[in-house]
């Protein structure tokens, strides 16, 4: 069990965040969680206990925020150890259907969240030689019909992630990101809930489900643990069921027993 560490995680009301809150807390850190609604952080804080979690609302986009999160984590914990780039926003639109402002709003949150409190927490990073796990998708992998904003953000995250390992690699600070598939959370529930639209996703992915929060959360943790994981920098971690193993054409297999 890690003990007397601090972990943020951006987006850790809901989904995908509040698994890995719960995950990094079973492993003995202090939670740090950030999001836009107060009452989802408290859900969650309650679970972890108040003497390992803070809840600090804010906006990752607004640099000003970001600050403010390092700012009230250290003054509570005294060090931060690891940061979770979670916070993220998806608006579909295709090239010429997509407003403007969604586009924007996507690379507010979803790139320049990550870049706001990455830099916010360096300094403290560096101090306890601690590391930076961010969130990417599939999506930041190819490209997907109806998203291609949302594909160009998680693209960005990904090419973030590996050059700023680059950069701060030499210093001890390790910096990697996961990308899951579609995960079984309040996002994806119309998906979940569409006959038609979970026998598309089942047929592309190999193990045939949507990924679990819970799967991601391990994921992310074990690339968070400097024991476990103290030699891997600049990775993307695919979590989507063998999805990036295929060259994306219709199973053989499934077309001929059909």
């Amino acid at each position: 069990m890690t003990l007397n560490r601090t972990a943020i995680v951006t987006g850790g009301g809901t989904g995908l965040g509040r698994a890995i809150a719960l995950r990094l807390a079973e492993d003995g850190y202090n939670v740090v969680l950030n999001g836009r609604i107060q009452s989802n952080l408290d859900e969650v804080a309650a679970l972890i206990g108040p003497e390992r979690s803070l809840v600090v609302v804010a906006d990752v986009s607004v640099r000003a925020d970001a600050d403010r999160i390092i700012t009230e984590a250290v003054a509570k914990f005294g060090q931060i150890d690891v940061v979770v780039n979670n916070a993220g926003v998806v608006n579909p639109g295709t090239a010429d259907t997509l407003r403007e402002d969604d586009f924007n709003r996507m690379m507010a949150v979803n790139v320049g969240g990550v870049r706001n409190v990455s830099l916010a927490a360096l300094p403290e990073l560096r101090k306890s030689r601690g590391n930076i796990v961010n969130m990417s998708s599939v999506s930041g992998m190819r490209g997907d019909w109806g998203m291609y904003g949302y594909n160009a953000s998680k693209g960005a995250v990904s090419l973030m992630t590996q050059g700023m390992a680059l950069d701060l690699g030499i210093e001890g600070v390790r910096v990697n990101a996961v990308a899951p598939a579609a995960a079984n959370t309040r996002l994806a529930a119309p998906m979940a809930g569409n006959a038609k639209a979970a026998e598309a996703f089942a047929a592309r992915i190999p193990m045939g489900r949507l990924v679990e929060p819970e799967e991601v959360a391990h994921a992310v943790a074990f690339l968070a643990d400097n024991t476990r994981a103290g030699f891997i920098n600049g990775v993307i971690l695919p979590i989507d069921g063998g999805l990036s193993a295929s060259n994306g054409q219709p199973s053989f297999v499934a077309l001929a027993a059909g």
